[in-house]
């Protein structure tokens, strides 16, 4: 929830933000939950554990980078914080993917390989979104699928590893909401210090 600015910060003193739908990494986060929750309900067997464990942890990824951007509004460290839960579930994600393959004798694409190296071209289209690869999701086997999802996974980690960057370089240089508060305070009052002082007011006799 957004909190109030101080009483004696200038207007428009919070960063307009929040706007989770137009960062690239989120984008990436949504088609990734949408690949994986129709993989699991189509390719793993009804009652295995590993299904709710790859949903919830694509759930994360996305609600997570969501939630980091509403939170960037009044906080950084918050923003932070979810930033780096948001990259460790896409991470644990990628070694479910990757497990899956493994212990089913299926290769893992290099990332130099025609077939990552068209995905990877496929996350690159401005209107990029799960319908991109429905046809795959409709008509390959669940190695290729399995595979699709790594590769946009570690797009989606790419993106939020340049994030996190940002925002640690940002937090040093700026700080934290406390710091900016402080220094907006400081500020507004050495205006208000700075002007002359009005003359006082007379009473009509």
């Amino acid at each position: 929830m957004s909190q109030p600015p101080p009483e004696d910060a200038p207007p428009g003193f919070l960063p307009q933000g929040g706007n989770y739908q137009e960062l690239l990494s989120y984008r990436k986060s949504e088609i990734i939950y949408d690949l994986t929750f129709r993989f699991c309900e189509k390719h793993l067997k009804r009652g295995d554990r590993t299904i709710d464990q790859m949903v919830q942890s694509a759930r994360s990824g996305k609600q997570n980078i969501a939630e980091g951007c509403k939170a960037s509004i009044t906080s950084a460290e918050t923003e932070l914080k979810l930033i780096n839960v948001a990259r460790a579930s896409l991470e644990e994600l990628l070694l479910d993917y990757q497990d899956y393959l493994r212990v089913r004798d299926h290769p893992l694409w290099d990332k130099k390989s025609k077939e990552a190296l068209y995905v990877r071209k496929l996350g690159r289209t401005p209107d990029e979104s799960y319908e991109t690869y429905r046809p795959f999701m409709d008509t390959r086997p669940p190695q290729i699928l399995a595979n699709i999802a790594i590769c946009l996974i570690h797009q989606a980690n790419y993106l939020l590893d340049q994030q996190r960057r940002r925002l640690e370089k940002d937090f040093v240089q700026k700080g934290g909401i406390r710091e900016q508060m402080t220094k907006a305070r400081l500020e507004y009052r050495k205006k208000q210090q700075s002007q002359p002082p009005r003359p006082p007011h007379r009473s009509k006799d």
